[in-house]
């Protein structure tokens, strides 16, 4: 008997359906789940050419026959069905179904082929038979049955474990399509044939949305308002049949009654009841299903106003975490602290550190590269980002693995970026709420606005922070200071020291060999050889003595004991003598020293002292002027100001050689400071750039300053190539006359050498 062209259509119909599930597949395959899509896609496809198959096979009479087909075809989709699954979860012993299927489909064909050679009756009591023939859909059957029991166990056990409301959410999707599923199955099973099998239909399209959408629909809410609208639709029902009778019972009998304006009446008062009792019923609903209540608006005003004026970063973390965790039902909650930094190369990092509340001591912060997909995306959207979508979308995975950590560490749902003029400073993390629901757009809002209302308040506490902060910083740096200012204290009085033993107990010694050598020298029966021998010993104990001189002096200047023995002084002849004593060395060096001094009067001062003085100046110009290079000596006198009311001399040493750093003009008169690398120096008192024991500026400023003057140097700076020279300025004081007497001053000294 030939079936109806409409069933025919029917199954084409039913089959065509199937194509938008594998087109939605293939725009889907790579988001994030791309085997399990694939493995819906098949699972469509092999739908699609069974009701094609089952279409034709219906044209050619009764589609019975084919129902045994159908049984081991739902053996293979249940299978591809717990694959989607596993893959979908990312478990990697997805393969063992795989190994199972084979198995079985090696079984099937061993029994449909009788490879075993078994009997046509396997078992009979005598009232029911066993027939080889319907072995091999129970066998079918039997696999079907394990692979749903596994795949319901295993929903249900990922269901137990997953961490993300949103997760548990899309794992709810999964029950349905199994049930469906397993109706359209059991039905086949039975013999309960339905054309074109739709609630399979159903549950592919089912699995395909749950697999290649990733945010769906909340399962808890649909219920909750099919429930709320289910609910309200029988009590309004009850209450118009209620009211019509009621009105009927009344006023029935009267002949003004009309149950047209009875109905309209009551229609008029369910209309204005509604609102409220649609209210009454969803707040019943949501308290029954664990639903969240609570009043954004008057959350975010009692937030506002519970923050507004706190300057204190524990306080401030403590207070706005617990108003939005008591607000809104939730279990845990953080404020995290942004600090950003720039690096030399203009590369930025933001380093979030938990605001110091106690539950949140023992974190560790992390630092987010500005180029990394989460800081990015804080700093692009500016808005909430879910842990859901951090695990689950594929933009996320190019996260680093212990950024992707971190985060999973703090078994949260939601993180809110808290931005202060355009600039990321911190960030709100917040678990799951306690009625186990999902963050609904409204929540993210709410969190949203909390946020902003934080943003005031968490600058206005980081900088009361950092300003505390870098208070504490300050003190330990200057008890820092302060120590090292005490050991350079220390050890620069047992440098005092060493040198005033040094001085005191080389000074006899030198005194001996000194006498000696020169003892030695008046004789004129001396061997010549032995003579220069003596000569170079009385040379250097020379020197040896002149640098115990030093150091006898810097000794007396750092016990500030050295005392001027004030006498005039007439100081143009004191600098030619000391010219004329450096003569040889500066032709020596094929130098060049002029002086020019106008008439300037003469200054009480300690000569010898003057002496030491300048002959270190002149000799340090010497020493650190190239050869052919140029040293001149002027000065003039300087009219009575505040700093020197009697007037006073300014002497000027200038020469053409390496110069000073600008930024060593202070050091450089200071005990044993050395130019350049000491290791380079020669060691004669006139070569270029020769060493000597670096007490010579030092000992010149101890001098100056003891006459009550100043000394100075200014120099373009130090250059071994260009020589930009430099000139020591020593301005000596003149002193008060007394009644009578006259200032004297010295004739012009106009000398070179």
């Amino acid at each position: 008997m030939n079936t109806s062209p409409t069933l025919f259509v029917l199954l084409l119909l039913l089959g065509a359906l199937y194509l938008p599930i594998i087109f939605f597949a293939m725009q889907r395959r790579d988001d994030g789940h791309g085997a399990s899509i694939w493995l819906a896609a098949s699972f469509a496809l092999i739908a699609m050419v069974l009701n094609v198959a089952e279409a034709i096979e219906a044209s050619k009479g009764s589609a019975l026959p084919f129902q045994e087909i159908q049984i081991y075809v739902a053996f293979t989709l249940i299978t591809i069905l717990m694959l989607a699954f596993q893959t979908f979860m990312k478990h990697e012993n997805w393969w063992i179904w795989v190994g199972v299927w084979i198995l079985w489909m090696l079984g099937l064909a061993l029994i449909l082929t009788n490879a075993l050679k078994l009997p046509d009756v396997l078992w009979s009591n005598g009232t029911l038979t066993l027939q080889r023939e319907r072995l091999g859909p129970a066998w079918a059957i039997l696999g079907w049955l394990i692979i749903s029991i596994s795949l319901v166990l295993a929903i249900s056990n990922e269901n137990k474990q997953a961490r993300q409301q949103l997760f548990r959410n899309r794992l709810n999707y999964w029950w349905p399509t199994v049930f469906l599923l397993f109706i359209n199955d059991v039905l086949l099973f039975s013999n309960t044939f339905i054309a074109g099998q739709p609630l399979r239909l159903m549950a592919a399209v089912l699995m395909a949305y749950v697999i290649g959408t990733h945010n769906v629909p909340d399962l808890k809410q649909i219920f909750r308002r099919l429930l709320a609208y289910a609910l309200i639709s029988i009590v309004i029902v009850g209450v118009y049949a209620a009211g019509y009778l009621l009105l009927q019972a009344v006023f029935g009998t009267s002949k003004n009654f009309n149950p047209l304006l009875a109905g309209a009446f009551i229609a008029l008062l369910l209309t204005l009841m509604f609102a409220p009792m649609l209210n009454l019923v969803s707040r019943a609903v949501n308290n029954w299903v664990k639903g969240d209540q609570y009043n954004p608006s008057h959350t975010i005003h009692k937030y506002s106003e519970s923050i507004s004026n706190i300057l204190d970063m524990d306080r401030l973390a403590s207070i706005a975490v617990g108003i939005i965790l008591e607000a809104m039902q939730i279990e845990r909650g953080f404020l995290f602290l942004v600090d950003s930094d720039r690096e030399a190369d203009g590369h930025k990092t933001y380093r979030l550190r938990s605001a110091r509340s106690p539950e949140e001591r023992q974190m560790i912060a992390v630092e987010l590269d500005e180029n990394g997909i989460i800081a990015s995306y804080f700093i692009r959207e500016q808005k909430p980002l879910l842990q859901y979508d951090l695990d689950l979308l594929p933009v996320f995975r190019s996260a680093s693995p212990f950024e992707r950590d971190w985060f999973n560490q703090l078994h949260t749902e939601v993180y809110i970026p808290i931005f202060a003029k355009k600039q990321w400073i911190g960030l709100l993390a917040f678990g799951p709420k306690l009625s186990r629901n999902r963050y609904t757009n409204e929540d993210l809002v709410t969190l949203g606005s909390h946020a902003n209302q934080t943003a005031v308040a968490l600058e206005n506490a980081r900088l009361v922070d950092n300003l505390m902060r870098l208070n504490n910083e300050l003190r330990q740096a200057r008890r820092a200071l302060e120590k090292n200012n005490r050991d350079l204290e220390r050890i620069d009085q047992a440098k005092s020291d060493f040198i005033s033993i040094a001085s005191h107990e080389l000074r006899t010694p030198l005194t001996v060999i000194k006498g000696y050598t020169e003892m030695l020298l008046e004789d004129t029966n001396l061997d010549p050889n032995f003579k220069q021998i003596m000569n170079s010993i009385h040379d250097g104990t020379i020197r040896l003595h002149e640098v115990m001189d030093s150091m006898f002096d810097i000794a007396q200047i750092d016990a500030r004991s050295l005392k001027p023995h004030i006498q005039p002084v007439e100081l143009g002849h004191l600098i030619q003598e000391i010219c004329i004593e450096q003569a040889s060395s500066i032709k020596e060096r094929k130098q060049s020293l002029t002086i020019d001094l106008p008439n300037l009067p003469h200054v009480k001062s300690d000569p010898n002292l003057l002496r030491k003085l300048f002959h270190h100046l002149i000799r340090n110009a010497v020493k650190f002027t190239p050869n052919n290079g140029k040293i001149t000596v002027t000065g003039h006198s300087i009219p009575a100001i505040i700093d020197l009311p009697n007037g006073g001399l300014e002497i000027v040493i200038a020469d053409t050689g390496v110069g000073v750093d600008p930024n060593f003009r202070e050091i450089i008169f200071t005990k044993f400071y050395q130019p350049g690398e000491l290791g380079k120096h020669s060691t004669s008192k006139t070569r270029f750039k020769g060493s000597g024991a670096g007490l010579g500026l030092a000992l010149a400023k101890g001098i100056v300053e003891a006459h009550g003057g100043r000394i100075y140097v200014e120099s373009p700076g130090y250059d071994e190539i260009n020589f930009p020279g430099s000139q020591f300025h020593v301005i000596l004081p003149l002193s008060k006359l007394e009644d009578g007497e006259e200032q004297k001053t010295s004739s012009p000294v106009k000398f070179q050498v």
